[in-house]
C-alpha cells in the first residue's frame, strides 16, 4: 500500500492544503460544544452574565455587600469609585451596561477595573460567598461550589436591576453574539469540509490517473510470456476496478489520518478539561462497544474482501470469452450452457457481495444504537449531577457533543480498518504489475544496425522453449533470409512455424543460440529500432477501431493518401473499399467486427505495406484469401518488396510455390530446406503436404500459374 501512496509526491501542493484545511476545521469543530454550552449556561441561565463578579454596582450595593466579608481593601482595590466625570473606559463601560443618559454625579458607582483573567478569578473568589450572603443569606459555605457560582451569578443579576441595568437586553446581547459567533465558526468548517472534499477528489482522481497511466505503460512493455501470466480480464480488473478501490480510500483517507485523531484525542482533552470529567467513564464504554461490534465484522467480512477481486476477475474472464467466442457458441447451439457458466460466475460475486453488504449494512444500525444508547446514558447520569448541583445543563450538553465526536472519530477509523484491507488487496495487485520486469528489455548500451547488411536475417543454433515449459519448442534452427528474396515456412500444425516468426520481432526471445538481423543479435538493439524495420502480419488479423484510413496509416499519421492508396491496391483491399459508402473514411469497429475476415487480412497486409520496413513477416496472413485473390496479392507484393526480405509462414502449398527458399518444419526441427522443385524431389515431408493439397499435375506447373 505505501507503494502506491508514494504516486501522491505529484500532488504534495493539494496534500498540504488537505491536512492545514483539516486542521483548522477539526479546530473548528472542537470550538463549537463549548458555544453551545455557553449560550445555554451562560446566555439562558445567567442572564448572558459570565462572571460572579458585578462590573458596575452602586456604592450603596458595594457597602452592603462588605458588611459581609473581611476582604474589604482586597475587593476594593479591583474597582474605582465613579463620583464625577467618568474617564473613557469607565464611560464606556457604564454607557454598555446603564445607557448614555445615567448621570454619575448624582449616582454614586463603582466600575471593575481591566483586569487580568488571574486577577478577575482573585476577585470572583473573594467576593462570590458575600454576594450571595448579601442576596439571599443562608449558610453558604454549606453549599456546592457548583451552586455557590449559580447563586453568585444571580445575585449579580439582581444587582444589575437596582441600578437599572437593562438585564433583558444583557441577555438577549449575549445570546445573539454567541450565536453569530458560532455561526461563522460553522460556516468555516463547512467551507473547510468542502473545499477538503473538492480536493481529496482531485487528488484520488490524479493518483488514479497515475496508477492507470502507470499499469498501461508496463503491460506495453510486456513480452508475451508475461502477458501469458496476468490473464487480458485480470489486467483489464486491475486498471480499472483495482485503481477505484484506491481512488475511493484515499477521497477519505486523509480525514482518517488526520482529522479522526485530532477529534478524537482534542475531544478527550476538551471532556477532561471544560467539563465534570467524573463521566469520562462513558466515553470509556462507547469506545470499547464500537471496537467490539466493529472487531466482529471485521473478522467476519474481511475474508470475503479479499475474495471478491478474484470473483471479478472470474467474471470479467468469462464474459470476455463468450462474447468472444459468440459465433462458435452459436454455431454449437451451446447458449444455455454459456449462460449457465456466466450465471455461476454471476451468482458466486453477488453472494459474495450480498454477505459483506449485509454485515457492513449491519455496521451502521448497530453503532447508532450504540450512540444513541450512550446519549441515553450521558443524560441519565448527567441529569443526576445536575439534580445534585455538580454539574450545569450546558455542560452536560457539550459532553454530548465532545462524546459523540469522539465516537465518530473511532467509527471513522473503524470504517477505513474496514476499506483499508481491500484496498491493500487491490494495491497488492496493481504492484505486481507495475514491478513485474518484462522478460525483454533493452540493455543500457544498444547497437546500431550494420548498413551494409540491410534485411538480412539470420537464425544461427537457435533454440526456444516457453517459460516454465520441460521441453524445448524450437530446436537447433539454422537459416538465413536475404533481402530481395521470399524465404518460407511450411510444416504441419504445431511445428512452430509461427513461434520462429515471433522471435524475430522480439516478442520472444530465444533462449539458445543467436538470431541476428542486420548483421546485429537482435539482443543487442533496441526493440524499437528493430520493430521499425520490420512490417509483421499477425496470423490473426487485428484492426484497431477507427477508419479504415487510420489503420492503414497506423505506422505513420502523416503518410501520404497516394502512399496508403498504393498499400491498399498492393493487398487487394481496394475492391472493397470503393465500395464502401465513405471510402477510406468508413469506420472499423473495435476489433474490426464489421469487416470479414478476408478483408480484415487485406487491410492488415496494407497496414503493413504502407510502413515500407526492410523486412516483412507474413505469418500465415492468406489464409482467409481466395486462390484468385491470394496470387494477385503475391504477384503485386513480389514488385513492391524487390529489394526487402520477406519472410512468409503458410499453410497452403499454393502460397510458396515461387519462394526462393522454402524450410521444412517438423515438431520444432528444420527437416528440410530448398526451393519446391528440391523439396519436392528429396524432401518426403514437403512432398506429403503438397500432395494433400494440389496434384502432381497442379504441382509440376506451380498451381496453375
Amino acid at each position: 500500500m505505501l507503494k502506491v501512496l508514494k504516486n501522491l509526491k505529484n500532488s504534495w501542493t493539494s496534500v498540504l492544503i488537505i491536512v492545514i484545511l483539516l486542521c483548522v476545521q477539526a479546530a473548528t469543530d472542537l470550538a463549537l460544544p463549548d458555544y453551545t454550552s455557553k449560550i445555554v449556561n451562560v446566555g439562558i441561565q445567567y442572564g448572558g452574565i459570565e462572571e460572579a463578579a458585578p462590573e458596575v454596582i452602586s456604592k450603596e450595593d458595594m457597602e452592603n455587600i462588605l458588611f459581609f466579608t473581611d476582604n474589604d481593601e482586597q475587593i476594593l482595590e479591583n474597582y474605582e469609585l465613579v463620583e464625577g466625570e467618568p474617564t473613557a473606559d469607565q464611560e464606556k463601560l457604564i454607557n454598555e451596561y446603564l445607557g448614555k443618559e445615567y448621570n454619575t454625579k448624582e449616582n454614586k458607582i463603582y466600575v471593575l477595573k481591566d483586569l487580568e483573567e488571574e486577577q478577575l478569578d482573585n476577585l470572583v473568589g473573594l467576593i462570590a460567598e458575600p454576594l450571595v450572603e448579601y442576596s439571599v443569606g443562608g449558610a453558604v459555605s454549606q453549599m456546592s461550589d457548583s451552586i455557590k457560582e449559580q447563586a453568585a451569578i444571580s445575585s449579580v443579576k439582581q444587582i444589575y436591576i437596582n441600578l437599572g441595568v437593562d438585564t433583558d437586553k444583557l441577555q438577549n446581547d449575549y445570546i445573539l453574539m454567541s450565536g453569530l459567533q458560532m455561526l461563522g465558526i460553522a460556516l468555516i468548517s463547512m467551507i473547510c469540509a468542502v473545499t477538503i472534499m473538492l480536493c481529496s477528489s482531485r487528488v484520488a482522481a490524479k493518483l488514479g490517473k497515475t496508477l492507470r497511466d502507470k499499469v498501461f505503460k508496463k503491460v506495453l512493455s510486456f513480452s508475451t510470456a508475461e502477458l501469458r501470466e496476468f490473464s487480458t480480464a485480470s489486467l483489464i480488473t486491475r486498471s480499472t476496478n483495482d485503481i477505484q478501490q484506491i481512488q475511493q480510500l484515499i477521497a477519505i483517507l486523509f480525514r482518517v489520518v488526520i482529522y479522526a485523531p485530532i477529534i478524537g484525542i482534542g475531544g478527550f482533552v476538551k471532556v477532561l478539561t471544560s467539563s465534570d470529567y467524573s463521566m469520562a467513564w462513558i466515553i470509556g464504554v462507547a469506545i470499547v462497544a464500537i471496537l467490539f461490534v466493529v472487531g466482529i465484522l471485521f473478522i467476519v467480512a474481511m475474508p470475503r474482501f479479499r475474495k471478491l477481486q478474484d470473483l471479478i476477475d472470474k467474471l470479467n474472464q468469462v464474459s470476455r470469452e463468450i462474447l468472444t467466442g459468440l459465433p462458435v457458441i452459436r454455431a454449437f447451439n451451446k447458449e444455455k450452457k454459456e449462460e449457465e457458466r456466466f450465471d455461476k460466475s454471476n451468482k458466486d460475486l453477488m453472494k459474495t457481495n450480498v454477505f459483506v453488504n449485509r454485515a457492513m449494512s449491519m455496521m451502521m444500525p448497530l453503532l447508532m444504537f450504540i450512540m444513541s444508547s450512550i446519549t441515553v446514558l450521558i443524560v441519565w447520569v448527567g441529569a443526576h449531577n445536575v439534580d445534585s448541583g455538580t454539574l450545569q445543563v450546558g455542560d452536560m450538553m457539550a459532553f454530548i457533543q465532545y462524546t459523540m465526536q469522539i465516537v465518530m472519530a473511532f467509527l471513522m477509523i473503524s470504517m477505513i480498518s474496514i476499506m483499508l484491507p481491500r484496498a491493500a488487496v487491490s494495491a497488492r495487485r496493481i504492484n505486481e504489475v507495475i514491478d513485474t520486469e518484462p522478460s525483454i528489455k533493452d540493455k543500457e548500451e544498444t547497437k546500431k544496425f550494420d548498413p551494409n547488411k540491410k534485411g538480412l536475417v539470420e537464425f544461427k543454433n537457435v533454440s526456444f522453449r516457453y517459460p516454465d515449459a520441460d521441453t524445448e519448442i524450437l530446436e537447433d534452427i539454422n537459416f538465413t533470409a536475404e533481402p530481395g528474396k521470399t524465404t518460407a515456412l511450411i510444416g504441419s500444425t504445431g511445428s512452430g512455424k509461427s513461434t520462429v516468426v515471433n522471435l524475430i520481432p522480439r516478442f520472444y526471445d530465444v533462449t539458445g543460440g543467436e538470431l541476428w538481423v542486420d548483421g546485429v543479435n537482435v539482443k543487442d538493439v533496441s526493440q524499437k529500432d528493430l520493430r521499425d524495420i520490420i512490417g509483421f502480419v499477425p496470423q490473426k488479423g487485428i484492426l484497431l477501431s477507427g477508419t479504415i484510413e487510420s489503420n492503414i496509416k497506423y505506422a505513420d499519421d502523416s503518410m501520404s493518401d497516394e502512399q496508403m492508396k498504393k498499400a491498399a491496391e498492393i493487398a487487394q483491399a481496394t475492391e472493397f473499399i470503393d465500395g464502401k459508402p465513405e471510402k477510406y473514411q468508413d469506420p472499423i469497429a473495435q476489433g474490426g467486427s464489421n469487416v470479414s475476415g478476408g478483408q480484415k487480412q487485406r487491410l492488415s497486409i496494407a497496414r503493413a505495406i504502407a510502413k515500407d520496413p526492410e523486412i516483412f513477416i507474413f505469418d500465415d496472413s492468406f489464409s482467409a484469401l481466395d486462390f484468385k485473390t491470394d496470387s494477385k496479392l503475391r504477384e503485386a507484393l513480389a514488385e513492391k518488396t524487390e529489394n526487402k526480405t520477406v519472410i512468409i509462414v503458410a499453410q497452403r502449398i499454393s502460397t510458396i510455390l515461387n519462394a526462393d527458399k522454402i524450410i521444412v518444419l517438423e515438431e520444432g526441427k528444420i527437416v528440410g530446406e530448398g526451393t519446391h522443385e528440391e523439396l519436392m524431389q528429396n524432401n518426403e515431408t514437403y512432398r506429403q503436404i503438397a500432395l494433400s493439397q494440389l496434384s502432381e499435375e497442379e504441382l509440376n506447373g506451380k498451381g496453375g500459374e
